[in-house]
C-alpha cells in the first residue's frame, strides 16, 4: 500500500472519533485518515450509503463493533472501493431476540434521561477485568456517549436491531482482511471473530491478550501493531492466528 492510500475508520455504538485516538498517529503515515460520522441515520444501509458518499473513491476500511456491521454493509454496496478491510471486535450475524430485547430496554432508559447511568452500568462488560478501575477509559466511554447524544444513540440501536445477516456474504470479500479481537471480550465474544476469519478467504485473525471490547485504549500498542501490519502486509491465504 502506498503512502497516499486513504484510511476510513468507523466507530462503534455510542462511540466517536475518540476511540481511534490511540492508533491514528501510527496509521496517519499511510495516507489521509477519515473518521466516519455514523449517528445520522437509523439503518445500516442508509449509514453505509452516507459514509460512502463522503468517502474517498478508494480506501482502506476499518470498523469497530457497530462499525464492523457498517463495514460489512459497505462491502455489500461498494466492494470495489475497499482496498483493505479490518473488522475489530465485531461479528457478522444478525441481532438475536435476546439482544434486541435488551437494546429496546436500553433505548427506553435513554429516552428517560438515563443514558449516562446505563453507560456506567455497562462499563465493566466493555473492558478486560484488569481495566475495570481504569478511570481514563471510563472517562472516554462517557465522553463518547456525550459525543453521540441520545438521538444519535437511538438511531444507532435501531440500525443495529434491523441489520441483516452478513455471514452468507463473507465469502465474497476478496480484499486483504484483518479480524482483530480481544481474548476476553464479553460484549462480542471472540468466537464470532473466529467465525468471520474462517469465512473470509485469506483473513488474518489476531487475538489480543488481556483485552476486552475496546482494544484501542485497552491495548493501544498491540492494536496499533496489528493495524500497521495489516496496512503493510500482502494478501495471505487461509485464516491464521497471531
Amino acid at each position: 500500500m502506498d503512502q497516499t492510500t486513504p484510511l476510513l475508520l468507523v466507530p462503534g455504538l455510542a462511540s466517536s472519533a475518540r476511540i481511534y485516538a490511540p492508533v491514528v498517529p501510527a496509521l496517519w503515515r499511510f495516507g489521509p485518515v477519515m473518521i466516519a460520522n455514523h449517528i445520522r441515520d437509523d439503518s445500516m444501509a442508509a449509514i453505509a450509503r452516507r459514509v460512502l458518499s463522503e468517502a474517498p473513491p478508494r480506501f482502506a476500511l476499518a470498523g469497530h463493533s457497530m462499525g464492523g456491521y457498517i463495514a460489512l454493509e459497505i462491502m455489500r454496496q461498494a466492494p470495489q472501493r475497499v482496498l483493505k478491510l479490518a473488522l475489530i471486535n465485531t461479528q457478522a450475524g444478525p441481532d438475536t431476540p435476546e439482544a434486541t430485547a435488551r437494546r429496546r430496554g436500553l433505548m427506553e432508559r435513554a429516552r428517560r434521561g438515563e443514558l449516562s447511568a446505563t453507560r456506567e452500568e455497562i462499563f465493566p462488560e466493555l473492558v478486560h477485568p484488569s481495566r475495570r478501575d481504569d478511570l481514563g477509559i471510563r472517562k472516554l466511554v462517557h465522553e463518547q456517549g456525550e459525543d453521540v447524544g441520545v438521538e444519535g444513540y437511538l438511531r444507532q440501536q435501531t440500525a443495529i436491531i434491523t441489520r441483516v445477516d452478513s455471514r452468507p456474504t463473507l465469502a465474497t470479500i476478496k480484499c486483504p482482511t484483518l479480524v482483530l479481537t480481544g481474548d476476553q471480550d464479553n460484549t462480542i465474544p471472540n468466537a464470532f471473530s473466529k467465525e468471520m476469519a474462517e469465512g473470509i478467504a485469506g483473513a488474518r485473525l489476531v487475538i489480543l491478550e488481556r483485552c476486552g471490547h475496546l482494544p484501542q485504549p485497552e491495548q493501544p500498542e498491540a492494536a496499533t501493531r496489528a493495524l500497521v501490519e495489516w496496512l503493510e502486509a500482502p494478501v495471505v491465504s487461509g485464516p491464521r492466528t497471531a
